[in-house]
């Protein structure tokens, strides 16, 4: 399917899904939070879709915007198609429902993010950190995230 006619199938299927065209490459999409999980169970499941593999999952911190921007790369192995979601959540509560149900490798991808940013995944089956210790304080790539231990350019 083309660009056009994916984005435009999908936006129509989804509610309150937006077209994102600048600054990507590849079909893209935005989300309100609460549709997150139809729309991965939508696009998962549906034969003209057929996105079977989440590529990647990270956040970017929009600290000027008071947001986290959810990145959610995603791929039909069937088609040989991508598709970029895009989830914006506040940075003061960051809840997001989790897709891990749709793609198991996503419980993975959702950790990291708890990790390093804090993002909290409603119904995720085991959310806790993966790379820092269990007592570590904060999470540090958010940007104003501060320690003892960090260089700092004087």
């Amino acid at each position: 399917m083309e660009k056009a006619a994916l984005l435009e199938t999908i936006t129509a299927l989804i509610p309150n899904a937006k077209v994102i065209e600048e600054g990507v490459d590849r079909p893209a999409i935005e989300l309100p939070p609460a549709h997150l999980p139809e729309a991965a169970k939508l696009l998962h499941d549906t034969d003209d879709f057929a996105f079977d593999m989440l590529c990647a999952h990270t956040a970017i911190d929009r600290i000027d915007d008071g947001k986290f921007e959810l990145i959610y790369q995603l791929y039909s192995t069937k088609f040989h198609h991508y598709l970029m979601l895009s989830v914006k959540v506040d940075r003061e509560h960051p809840v997001v429902p989790s897709v891990s149900s749709v793609w198991r490798i996503a419980q993975w991808h959702e950790r990291e993010v708890y990790d390093l940013f804090g993002v909290l995944y409603d119904n995720h089956p085991d959310l806790r950190r993966l790379f820092l210790e269990d007592d570590w304080q904060g999470h540090p790539l958010r940007k104003d995230y501060r320690d003892d231990f960090m260089l700092t350019m004087e």
